[in-house]
């Protein structure tokens, strides 16, 4: 279990270091308009949304060490061509690549998890892991800020030596947890994509999570530009403001899970409902340096209640031969994120300064309803076993 806490604790410092840069940079480096930054981060995650629904349970097939040996040193890789690029084509490609790679990573890193603990520690395991992970968010924008100073091409270099690293780890120190004789493998493969057309209480997990996922992308993709255009926050404050929404997850999230082990799932995901649309409102009504620090706390709590106790629900619904699968069939919602996030907010946020933070805050009343509804159905299924 070291190994995959390590592995979450180095994608989200390697992402830490620099997504709050990433939009800065396309602007002052690249000179791309501001109304078409999203089209470039969307494909950050573009190469992840179209490879995982189809590629993204690979693990379940091949075996668990072989994929994340793989995956960690082509993410790696990828980020050194990054690093190399010059203009927004080649940029555009080393991004789509990483995607690819990153599409059998994290559903990957996931199913480990499912492998050796058993299912009533499930959200405990996925809520330190997910502890490691803040811990990698934290170092990684306060890394990033330090790095900024000298070139904002340099986060890229710093994310490529931090997957390269993993890849090292993975292939000396990881053995092998799949399942080596499933009987039912053969009549049960599907890919991600098609896990959620066959399981409605996936469906009925995903689909809402995937709105709020995408609303709540807006703070990464949006608050930073809406931060430096207003003069209000330099690239590198806007950093140390994401590394102490990190250091909230570190410091509260395995004392938030032990005080809400007996708390019903669908009372957790009000509760981080509740919290976003707040956040949201503090980036409307709020201005100045307050507003931005009540929302990322807001943010950080949300992610806190919400994250861990998604896959470990997820890691109940899937059959133990196709875990990968599922937990790539979360992964895309993660991709979905990633690719339409900044390319919605972005334009939002180029017609309107407040335009993202409202339809955020009316997106997440809705598909929060939604996935409590579907939370509550899934504790229905589990009460008579």
């Amino acid at each position: 279990m070291r190994v995959s806490a390590f592995l979450f604790f180095a994608a989200n410092l390697a992402d830490g270091v620099l997504m709050p840069f990433f939009a800065i940079w396309a602007v002052r480096v690249a000179g791309i308009p501001v109304a078409a930054v999203g089209v470039l981060l969307a494909c950050y995650a573009g190469g992840e949304l179209i490879a995982t629904p189809f590629i993204g349970g690979l693990s379940d097939r091949i075996g668990r060490r072989p994929v994340l040996m793989l995956s960690t040193f082509g993410v790696g890789s990828g980020f050194l061509l990054l690093y190399w690029s010059h203009g927004t084509a080649s940029a555009a490609a080393a991004l789509l690549l990483i995607g690819v790679f990153e599409s059998v990573l994290h559903p990957t890193a996931m199913a480990i998890v499912a492998d050796v603990v058993p299912v009533a520690d499930l959200r405990s395991q996925y809520g330190f892991n997910r502890m490691a992970g803040s811990f990698g968010g934290l170092l990684g924008p306060a890394l990033g800020a330090l790095l900024v100073l000298w070139s904002l091409s340099a986060v890229f270099l710093a994310a490529s030596i931090t997957l390269i690293t993993a890849a090292v780890i993975v292939t000396f120190c990881l053995r092998e947890t799949r399942c080596a004789n499933t009987e039912d493998d053969d009549d049960d493969e599907f890919t991600a994509l098609g896990a959620v057309f066959y399981d409605r209480r996936l469906a009925a997990i995903l689909l809402p999570l995937a709105i709020i996922q995408i609303a709540t992308s807006w703070i990464d993709s949006v608050l930073p530009l809406a931060a430096t255009q207003a003069g209000i926050l330099s690239p590198a404050s806007v950093g140390w403001l994401f590394a102490y929404a990190g250091l909230l997850g570190v410091i509260f999230q395995m004392p938030v899970l032990r005080l809400c082990r007996t708390v019903a799932g669908s009372r957790m995901v009000m509760m981080a409902g509740l919290i976003l649309i707040m956040a949201f409102g503090a980036l409307a009504f709020i201005h100045g340096i307050p507003g931005f620090i009540l929302a990322a706390t807001g943010f950080a709590f949300a992610d806190i209640f919400l994250g861990p106790m998604v896959q470990a629900v997820v890691m109940e619904i899937a059959p133990a031969q196709s875990r990968a699968t599922y937990t790539a069939a979360l992964s895309v919602v993660s991709d979905l994120k990633d690719a339409a996030g900044p390319a919605i907010g972005t334009p939002l946020f180029a017609i309107a300064a407040g335009l993202p933070w409202l339809a955020g805050m009316a997106l997440t009343l809705i598909a929060a309803s939604g996935l409590v509804v579907g939370m509550k159905r899934h504790e229905t299924v589990k009460e008579p076993v």
